[in-house]
């Protein structure tokens, strides 16, 4: 008897299922799932497909979002179908539809490959604002977006916490209190004494 499978990925893990859950509509007969795992980690790899790889059988149909879910990249996504192809299961990618042999696969193809240029498009765009918020930083001692630091902005001065701190004889969970930060941050700002 054919099953009805879905599998879903998010990268990180404040990010959720979901919407992909719900853009994939539809019963499935099992799910399986990769929640903040990179998409730069072979599909083989996730625990969740490899989880989904070990369930599947002949006569099976995975479903899932999108091209991008099934791989690291392009080769990875091709490998990843064919292997299923292989197996005799059939792969439905949301929006695409049940990729076959021949023309499904060339078509798939194209797909991770447009997939793996915008990913490397998105790097590319990222490193070129970090360039231009150093650049700015350097020459007027703010970014760009008008920050003081690259980084995370500071929760507090670290010197007025020190000097709380030590003036006020307090430990880190009182100086904590008073300036509404985490321990974690009153003790990195204790220690870069």
């Amino acid at each position: 008897m054919s099953h009805r499978i879905a599998y879903y990925r998010v990268s990180t893990s404040d990010q959720s299922i979901e919407a992909q859950r719900a853009g994939m509509g539809g019963t499935f007969d099992q799910e399986f799932s990769d929640e903040g795992v990179s998409g730069g980690v072979l599909a083989a790899d996730r625990p969740g497909f490899a989880a989904m790889l070990a369930t599947v059988r002949e006569g099976d149909t995975i479903h899932v979002y999108a091209v991008d879910r099934l791989g690291r990249d392009a080769l990875d996504v091709q490998a990843t179908v064919r292997r299923l192809l292989d197996m005799g299961v059939t792969v439905d990618v949301h929006g695409l539809g049940p990729i076959g042999r021949g023309v499904g696969e060339l078509i798939l193809a194209v797909l991770a490959q447009v997939a793996e240029m915008e990913r490397r498009r998105i790097a590319e765009r990222t490193a070129a604002g970090r360039q231009v918020a150093r650049e700015t930083l350097k020459a007027t001692g703010r970014t760009h977006r008008n920050k003081e630091s690259l980084g995370r902005p500071f929760a507090a001065d670290a010197a007025a916490v020190r000097a709380w701190r030590k003036a006020n004889s307090a430990s880190i969970a009182q100086t904590a209190n008073q300036f509404g930060l985490s321990q974690a941050t009153v003790k990195r700002y204790c220690a870069a004494v």
